[in-house]
């Protein structure tokens, strides 16, 4: 993804004015006007506070830290920084983000129906189910009477979540309502990942100037 974002960016008009890896400590952040965080769940947390806390706005799509999310929004109140995160930055995924929500308004009285998800990613995805999986239920859940997802197969009370690691797969998300007599299904294909990097992209765009915790709804006016 680092790669893809970065070859995006210049093709765009943008210059890369730092790579930071793993071990990374001598980080000059005079140059930077935003940065983009796509990194490991154990990085997270570090690389956005210290972007903050050097007045550099940071969008960030790494996924599995988000036990951490209220000390950054707390830290951009307190600096008046500048903050994105979503779990997917695909422009298609966030309309689909918005397309479930209003789906789980029209089935909430719906009984009849029962609601599944099924997320397939590459073997090297590290998290299951995906954050996208996860933005997903948490969508279906503000909106219905459910109140909780799980990991299918799992003997807690849920949403049930499939999960798959299949080739390089870049992610399919799909919602499934079920009933005796019919069955209802939304699904998002990506057909390559250059999607994910050219919405962070975008957002990167949009955020320089404005202070604050931000959604990818805020970036596309959704």
């Amino acid at each position: 993804m680092g790669k893809m974002i970065a070859s995006l960016a210049e093709n765009r008009g943008h210059q890369i004015v730092a790579k930071i890896d793993i071990g990374d400590t001598d980080i000059d952040f005079n140059d930077m006007d935003v940065a983009i965080d796509f990194s490991t769940p154990d990085a997270a947390f570090d690389n956005i506070s210290g972007c903050i806390n050097h007045s550099v706005p940071v969008i960030s799509g790494t996924t599995g830290w988000l036990e951490e999310y209220e000390k950054v929004v707390q830290l951009c109140e307190d600096k008046d920084g500048a903050f994105i995160y979503a779990s997917n930055y695909s422009l298609g995924v966030n309309v689909f983000f918005e397309l479930n929500e209003y789906l789980a308004k029209m089935m909430k009285s719906l009984d009849q129906y029962s609601v599944a998800m099924e997320e397939i990613h590459h073997t090297q995805k590290l998290d299951a189910p995906s954050g996208t999986a996860i933005t997903l239920a948490e969508g279906i859940i503000k909106n219905t009477s459910h109140i909780a997802w799980k990991m299918e197969g799992s003997n807690t009370e849920g949403i049930p979540i499939s999960s798959k690691r299949i080739g390089t797969v870049p992610g399919t998300h799909t919602i499934d309502y079920s009933s005796n007599v019919d069955s209802i299904e939304i699904k998002h294909t990506a057909h390559n990942r250059e999607g994910f990097a050219l919405g962070a992209i975008i957002a990167a765009e949009w955020i320089i100037g404005k202070t604050g915790v931000f959604k990818m709804k805020d970036v596309l006016g959704l």
